[in-house]
């Protein structure tokens, strides 16, 4: 579950990895400098949301919002 920028980052990050891309890779192949990948990865809260939803979808993950279970 992503609840912050520091989970919705660590998401990222693993699935970087299990992708077997490097940041450089990514950032070669996306147009997103490695500054603004590694300061996603580690949470930083000031990443642009337009940004980090077009590399969320680069890397093959959804981002999808429901209403939490009213139980």
């Amino acid at each position: 579950m992503i609840t912050d920028a520091k989970s919705f980052g660590n998401a990222i990050r693993q699935r970087r990895k299990d992708l077997g891309y490097t940041q450089a890779f990514l950032s070669e192949f996306s147009g997103l400098s490695v500054t603004f990948i590694s300061d996603l990865e580690n949470g930083k809260s000031t990443a642009a949301l337009g940004k980090a939803i077009f590399l969320a979808n680069l890397l093959g993950l959804d981002c999808i919002l429901t209403p939490r279970s009213e139980s």
